[in-house]
């Protein structure tokens, strides 16, 4: 087996603001496994709030490109649980490694990969579409210049119910709100009341991620779901958000990739917690390994490659939120 990295810079088509930052680029990591013919594709990204950078993810990968090559024979679960050792301490490394692999497993058994899962891929949800914080006249542009059933809008401001309030005047869509640690418990209580007036389906981590009391608060008073992410980092999390959250939102590049990302949907699920998986900014590479999972999702945001200026790959496509997937083995996707 042959380990190659491409690096690109993603750039935005515009401006991306949540609570905590703003960009207009991305820079990211394409893995490529090859063997036997066959090539494999998997993602990561750089990340401010988790210290991980272009250099971490590389030298780290580098470091132990033959160990990797030798893993060839392995099942996507052995591979994980050998690398996992070695990169504990960077996921977001892991998580495109693994990715990779299950796209290579699954184009060697000439299936696509919720196949090789035995999954059934006939009542897949929807994708949102993101809003990120700006002006509100340059939140209801993005809106008109993209028509779509379901938005996900970025709050954490203090004109949060002003900004949802003229949103709401502009569209009949489903509103989904990801505060970004933005808000404390009361102030989530209380906008929970009137953003359910305003036609919104839940509350994606309002509260900061170490905020227990808080969550727990919020969960018995809120008068909307809540879904936690940056409260659910790794698979040792899912059993702690039971009683905290109503669902959890998983993603790949924290929790390592699809194979512990798997387990914590089935884990989840198994909690009675409604199940998600978000994406980064990335390209058609991430975004399609994803679409393997929307058989064991309520919720998914998989929206990353529509923000981009230009996609650096091709894949799944995504038209009015409705996920296709391409007529292709593994994840579905290549570089261009």
């Amino acid at each position: 087996m042959k380990l190659q990295l491409h690096t690109y810079n993603l750039v935005l088509k515009h401006t991306f603001t949540i609570s905590r930052e703003s960009r207009n680029t991305q820079p990211t990591l394409i893995v490529e496994l090859s063997d036997d013919g066959f090539h494999g594709f998997g993602e990561t990204s750089s990340n401010t709030y988790y210290k991980i950078t272009m250099d971490d993810l590389n030298d780290q990968i580098t470091e132990n490109k033959e160990f990797i090559e030798s893993l060839s024979d392995a099942t996507p679960d052995e591979f994980w649980n050998k690398l996992q050792p070695i990169f504990k301490n960077n996921m977001f490394a892991l998580c495109a490694l693994d990715m990779a692999f299950n796209d290579l497993y699954a184009r060697k058994k000439g299936k696509k990969l919720y196949e090789a899962w035995g999954l059934q891929a006939d009542n897949n949800p929807m994708t949102d579409y993101t809003i990120g914080i700006d002006s509100i006249d340059v939140m209801v542009a993005k809106m008109k210049e993209l028509p779509w059933p379901i938005y996900k809008i970025k709050l954490g401001t203090k004109n949060d119910i002003e900004i949802v309030t003229e949103l709401r005047k502009h569209t009949s869509a489903i509103f989904r709100i990801d505060a970004n640690c933005g808000w404390t418990a009361d102030e989530a209580i209380e906008n929970s009341f009137k953003l359910k007036e305003l036609g919104v389906e839940f509350l994606e981590q309002p509260l900061k991620a170490n905020d227990i009391e808080g969550a727990k608060k919020l969960y018995e008073n809120s008068a909307l779901p809540t879904i936690a992410d940056e409260s659910c980092i790794v698979e040792s999390d899912v059993e702690k958000c039971a009683g905290l959250f109503h669902g959890v939102n998983v993603k790949l590049t924290k929790c390592g990739g699809l194979t512990p990302g798997k387990r914590m949907l089935e884990k989840a699920k198994s909690l009675g917690l409604k199940t998600m998986v978000g994406c980064m900014t990335e390209s058609s590479i991430g975004i399609s390994a994803i679409a393997h999972l929307l058989p064991l999702l309520d919720y998914v945001d998989m929206d990353g490659s529509l923000l981009l200026k230009e996609d650096i790959a091709k894949g799944i496509t995504i038209h009015n939120g409705v996920i296709s997937y391409a007529n292709e083995n593994g994840i579905g996707a290549s570089l261009l």
